[in-house]
């Protein structure tokens, strides 16, 4: 197929959203961006498109897919049995980069949960993809807009190589704001529990229901025979091709003196480090991925600066490790995937 290529910031009219939206109800595959990452949408209602998503993405099928809807109509459809914690959590975090998982109405294809009673929705408070959404009339099934296993995009020019000619459109909204997926939660014995952490914090959902949870798979590896419940838990994903390693410490001083020394047992190594650590590393590359003080501006560059490891041709790529206060839990545990478990604390 030809890929449409489409730069909503100088046609941002209706009439383009009418196109997009018609073209979903066909089972086109459109890429599109989001608050959180750009995603690879179809109509979640559509078996044969949703399998699209799968092929264009070389996605497992046993890796479930996120409903995008705009308005709680939408989402009365799909989801019924919401509980009370369930609707305090639509209330305070719809629209917004978090993710529910909810018993599903037969309406829901098998392919979209793999399988499974539950559905993962979202309603994403991007603009765009809203108005898309609304223009489709329908929900909009769709993962991360990468190749699966490579780092999400971020900005159309992160994924315009691997995904062009495997989607009817690319619509470019700009980089998106925050840079990792949303939270994905479950509400278990009326105690939400974080899946996939992102944006939306475990601080923030005590806030709103007073306790939760976090999912021990965060940090560590599912079984190749274990069934999930989120996307983002069970495969290879956020990697380079180059070997990475993840190094933390809450000493600046160790971190450095452990960084180095690996680094005089590899020299042919780049360095992922913050900026106030950027010119201590005796690095042939360093890749500067934002303040150690402003895990918003890391969360925003992570993917981006991940996707330029591939290009130093180098042996090993060396990672620091943030704090995992606030989003720095989704930090770490992208973290973590990208290195494929391969951390050291010191």
């Amino acid at each position: 197929m030809q890929t449409k290529y489409i730069n909503i910031s100088t046609i941002n009219e209706d009439s383009i959203y009418d196109e997009i939206g018609l073209a979903l109800q066909n089972g086109k595959l459109v890429v599109f961006p989001t608050e959180t990452v750009y995603g690879i949408g179809a109509n979640g209602l559509d078996e044969k498109a949703v399998k699209k998503i799968y092929e264009a993405k070389g996605r497992s099928s046993d890796n479930p897919l996120i409903l995008h809807i705009s308005d709680i109509n939408m989402l009365s459809k799909i989801t019924k049995n919401i509980s009370f914690v369930e609707k305090k959590l639509i209330d305070a975090f719809f629209p917004g980069p978090f993710t529910l998982i909810l018993e599903r109405t037969p309406i829901v294809p098998d392919v979209v949960t793999a399988g499974l009673d539950t559905v993962a929705v979202r309603m994403p408070s991007n603009e765009i993809a809203r108005k898309i959404i609304e223009h489709a009339k329908l929900p909009i099934a769709a993962p991360s807009a990468n190749i699966s296993g490579k780092p999400s995009g971020t900005e159309v020019t992160d994924i315009m190589d691997e995904l062009e000619n495997k989607v009817d459109y690319i619509v470019d909204g700009g980089k998106c704001n925050i840079g990792i997926e949303s939270t994905v939660v479950r509400v278990i014995d009326d105690i939400p529990t974080i899946l996939r952490p992102g944006k939306i914090t475990k601080e923030d959902i005590l806030k709103v229901v007073g306790k939760v949870k976090v999912d021990k798979h965060i940090f560590e590896k599912c079984n190749s025979d274990e069934k999930v419940l989120s996307p983002g838990m069970k495969h290879k994903h956020y990697a380079p091709k180059t070997k990475c390693v993840m190094v933390y410490s809450n000493n600046n001083d160790t971190l450095i003196k452990k960084i180095n020394a690996i680094l005089e047992d590899t020299p042919n190594s780049l360095v992922i480090s913050t900026t106030e650590n950027s010119n201590k590393y005796n690095a042939k590359y360093i890749l500067d991925v934002g303040s150690k003080n402003n895990l918003d501006e890391i969360s925003k560059n992570i993917f981006s600066t991940l996707r330029k490891v591939d290009l130093y041709n180098v042996d090993l790529a060396i990672i620091e490790g943030v704090s995992q206060e606030g989003i720095g839990l989704a930090i770490m545990n992208r973290l973590i995937r990208a290195c494929e478990y391969n951390y050291i604390e010191c």
